[in-house]
């Protein structure tokens, strides 16, 4: 996690390898433990929260936190609505012109319990005439009242401790990807808050191949 590879072999002393190199990634658990951390599992059957929608006003270098938000979340329905162009200009459009719909209470009050979820953007696309918003509240339904509703709920785990570990190493393959661009955002989210603090942070991916690999990088 912390030392290069050199050629098949790992020089790493915070997992246990053999000759395959196969990592253990169940020994970072309690060292984060042991360090004050805090680890976050995130499965379709974890009780583990994270939301994609969470924002912050630190979330971009100008004063529109909501202009970089949307690009993420065009990222995401891209990725969900699985389109191999991505998704069209007029899609792009209704996503946009509800995003400021959606955050509105949240802007105007800035507290958690008025932090939108995935549902809220789902609702507001429900109400558009467009045919192309609902094509888009129709591949986003699976996620907010499907069997894949796991990142349809506000952030309920601590995201201000010194260490955090996201395990995603349980999430099945319709929400691998999805997972992986959602913790990225998280991170983000972090990053920015802590630079405005004048503080560093540190991030860590272990197999990042593996992630790269997945996310098309």
């Amino acid at each position: 996690m912390l030392e290069p590879y050199e050629w098949k072999r790992s020089c790493t002393v915070l997992r246990r390898e053999r000759a395959s190199n196969r990592p253990d990634l169940a020994d970072y658990y309690p060292l984060v433990h042991a360090l004050g951390g805090q680890v976050i599992h995130i499965s379709a059957m974890s009780k583990d929260y994270i939301n994609p929608m969470d924002i912050n006003m630190d979330y971009s270098d100008d004063d529109n936190p909501l202009g970089v938000k949307s690009d993420f979340i065009l990222s995401l329905c891209e990725l969900i609505i699985g389109a191999r162009n991505g998704i069209e200009a007029e899609e792009k459009s209704v996503i946009d012109r509800c995003l400021p719909i959606v955050y509105q209470k949240y802007f105007e009050n800035p507290t958690p319990e008025n932090m939108p979820v995935l549902g809220d953007l789902y609702q507001c696309l429900r109400e558009q005439k467009e045919v192309q918003a609902q094509r888009i509240a129709t591949a986003l339904e699976i996620y907010v009242n499907g069997s894949l509703k796991v990142f349809n709920h506000r952030t309920n785990v601590e995201l201000e401790n010194r260490i955090i570990c996201f395990d995603i190493k349980d999430l099945g393959k319709q929400l691998k990807k999805l997972g992986m661009l959602i913790v990225q955002d998280q991170v983000w989210n972090r990053v920015t808050v802590n630079r405005a603090s004048h503080k560093s942070t540190r991030y860590y991916i272990d197999e990042f191949h593996r992630v790269a690999t997945r996310c098309r990088i």
